[in-house]
């Protein structure tokens, strides 16, 4: 059977075309067991490859990553999978926003798409099901696959030398964050200033789009007069703001909302179900010295401990670390793709500049800073490792090694279980197809064919 290395998290998602309306299919492509590939469901997949800017993949090999996933599905209903319609909604939900984010709004996106967001939600709806479906099958497919260390140094040494892997030096961080609290006075002067700008809005004074331009403080919003697209399941939005906007009436303003983020007076400016589009204007009370200072007294004291060894330093981002993402990422310091391991260009400048007296196992004085969303706090750094360049080797990359290793080995276990799968489907691939080499295991091994 051919090698499914493009299998392993890399199934084609056929969701509709946002950018035009979805082809009607003129006949059927393939088939296993009573799932159906459509020859528009592959012009379509090739098409939205090609908008976002790839070249246009091979119709055959398209086709068979569709049969692939359809196989998946086909077992997971068998297997009485679990996928919610929670998780559905909410994955629908955030490829809605992200579409309405990229077009410029909720109207802006359906003049593009020539459908309403109703519309496009039901037509997203079965494709996600179906990935979330294959998904948990190939998950559980090889959820018992494990690598040993003997696996892996076999693995190594089959690499020809000249094709290991060659690093720039990396770097591994870890953070735990203090953030300076605002004084009760500094926090009372916001609050007044937004209901200041409530009263002028609601008296014909002054216009909120006006204001938010002049004095609100979120980056975000602030230029487009503070209107932002919310939906009532997008848990990246506070839900102390959430909830106040949700309790508004068209034009309606609300009291002074306290956030994560600071305080907020949100004008409600339409409403459709969980979707509504608002105006904000935000105010982040100042941070002076004196709180800056006793954030820096906070950490002094963690530092200290952490020197001492009187704790761990996973023990005290747990315990310390006011960081939101601390929890998911134990104190490290990421990527965007979610490496630990970190080239110096993808390391914040002032960072960087704490790393120079560093060694390997020691933390940093704390330090003040200013996050990207412009909160301002202390943190400490922690130099778990620093490599220099090198080619690839167990010593190092073992980690690294392991996981390709490990990769491999699924990929034996899901061609095995496709081989001992496919016989057991009701197969049909259109004769159009006939000369792909790619697809000869399906009409080879399924309990009928073309």
């Amino acid at each position: 059977m051919k090698k499914l290395a493009f299998l392993l998290f890399a199934i084609i998602v056929t969701a509709p075309s946002i950018a035009q309306p979805k082809v009607v299919a003129d006949k059927i492509a393939g088939i296993v067991g009573d799932k159906i590939v459509l020859n528009s469901d592959i012009t379509n997949a090739i098409a939205d490859v090609v908008r976002q800017g790839g070249q246009a993949p091979d119709e055959c090999a398209v086709l068979d990553q569709m049969l692939i996933r359809k196989a998946l599905v086909l077992q997971a209903e068998k297997d009485s999978l679990p996928v919610t319609d929670e998780d559905i909604d909410a994955e629908i939900d955030q490829k809605i926003r992200y579409f309405m984010a990229q077009y410029g709004g909720k109207d802006a996106l359906e003049q593009i798409a020539g459908r309403s967001i109703y519309q496009l939600k039901e037509e997203f709806r079965q494709p996600i099901r179906e990935e979330r479906l294959a998904a948990a099958m190939q998950a559980k497919i090889v959820l018992d696959v494990k690598v040993t260390p003997a696996e892996v140094k076999e693995y190594y040494d089959k690499i020809p030398k000249d094709s290991l892997y060659f690093y720039e030096s990396e770097l591994q961080l870890g953070e735990i964050v203090a953030y300076a609290k605002p004084s009760h006075d500094i926090e009372k002067l916001a609050i007044d200033e937004l209901n200041d700008y409530k009263q002028q809005i609601e008296s014909g004074a002054k216009q909120f789009e006006v204001l938010a331009k002049l004095f609100s403080d979120d980056p975000g919003t602030k230029d487009n007069g503070g209107k932002l697209d919310i939906n009532r399941t997008d848990k990246n939005i506070d839900p102390n703001f959430m909830a106040a906007a949700f309790r508004l009436k068209e034009g309606q303003i609300s009291p002074v909302v306290k956030s994560k983020f600071g305080y907020h007076i949100i004008q409600m400016i339409s409403r459709s179900g969980d979707d509504a589009q608002v105006r904000e204007i935000l105010r982040v009370p100042q941070i002076t010295s004196a709180e800056v200072k006793e954030a820096t007294e906070k950490l002094d004291s963690v530092r200290m401990q952490l020197v001492g060894g009187t704790i761990s330093f996973g023990e005290a981002v747990a315990k310390y670390s006011e960081d939101e993402m601390a929890k998911y990422t134990a104190g490290r310091k990421m990527t965007k793709e979610g490496s630990t391991y970190l080239k110096i260009y993808e390391i914040d400048k002032d960072i960087v500049k704490l790393l120079d007296t560093l060694k390997v196992g020691e933390y940093s004085a704390p330090a003040f800073f200013t996050d990207d969303r412009g909160k301002k706090g202390v943190h400490i750094i922690y130099l778990v490792s620093r490599s220099d360049p090198h080619r690839e080797n167990l010593k190092d990359d073992y980690d690294r090694v392991a996981q390709r290793a490990a990769e491999i080995k699924k990929q034996g276990v899901l061609e095995k279980w496709f081989h001992t799968k496919i016989p057991t489907f009701y197969i049909m691939i259109d004769p159009q197809y006939k000369n792909c080499p790619n697809l000869a295991k399906w009409e080879a091994g399924g309990l009928a064919s073309n």
